[in-house]
């Protein structure tokens, strides 16, 4: 087979669990690796992540996680060097990648750290291998390639979810370029500026005046997104 001698069958498969969908704004609240070696798993990393804000009832219900318990957890900054020591020279494989790559790149560029780029995708994967399937969702595909899934929706389960998709995908289409070059991950994400004190005083003195209440600490946020608040409590209230 085409596939057989040049096959990754090392990488760290991982996932992540956060407050929402934009890594501009939302947080990671847990993260789950598994370093594959030469087709088996020799080590997994697995941790809840203090997002700093509320995590809303709908991740809650989805992630069966909830705000009591991440709130004695670490901080993303605390552990992103941690992260990146794991995987250490592997690609990183995940159901849409991309994903969780750019909330892990935001953190380490905040932290001025390098994220690793080399990434498998098994979505872009099951599009190409599987193109009949109704649905390429990491749920459905292991309904679909028989696959337990454990606990979905946690990270650890859906990252080692997403490898048993990558072999069984294998055995189904070995010469599928997927298994035999990683792809090159590209975010573009900069650093986020500290909200300044000029905004917090502000922000501070419209919240009080006009009695509003903000989804996001004021402490907790950078400088766009007081800048946002800022404007947005403007623009219902005025000055």
């Amino acid at each position: 087979m085409k596939g057989t001698k040049t096959m990754i069958d090392s990488y760290v498969a991982l996932d992540i669990e956060t407050t929402g969908l934009n890594p501009a704004a939302d947080r990671i609240i847990e993260i789950g690796m598994a370093r594959v070696c030469n087709g088996n798993v020799t080590d997994t990393y697995s941790t809840l992540v203090n997002p700093g804000i509320k995590i809303s009832d709908r991740i809650i219900e989805l992630t069966h996680i909830h705000n009591e318990e991440l709130t004695d957890k670490p901080r993303i900054n605390e552990l992103i060097d941690d992260v990146i020591q794991f995987i250490g020279d592997y690609p990183i494989l995940g159901h849409n990648v991309i994903f969780d790559y750019s909330f892990l790149k935001k953190a380490a560029v905040n932290n001025n750290l390098v994220f690793p780029s080399a990434g498998i995708d098994t979505l872009k994967m099951a599009r190409r291998i599987l193109p009949e399937l109704e649905h390429k969702k990491l749920d459905y595909l292991c309904e679909y390639l028989k696959i337990d899934p454990g606990n979905s929706h946690r990270a650890l389960d859906d990252a080692l979810s997403a490898s048993g998709i990558y072999w069984k995908m294998y055995t189904i289409k070995p010469d599928d370029s997927g298994f035999e070059i990683p792809s090159e991950l590209v975010y573009s994400v900069k650093k986020d500026s500290p909200i300044t004190q000029a905004q917090r005083n502000y922000l501070t003195a419209l919240v009080v005046k006009h009695n509003v209440k903000l989804d996001i600490p004021i402490d907790e946020m950078t400088k766009s997104i007081a800048s946002r608040n800022i404007d947005k409590i403007l623009s219902e209230y005025g000055k």
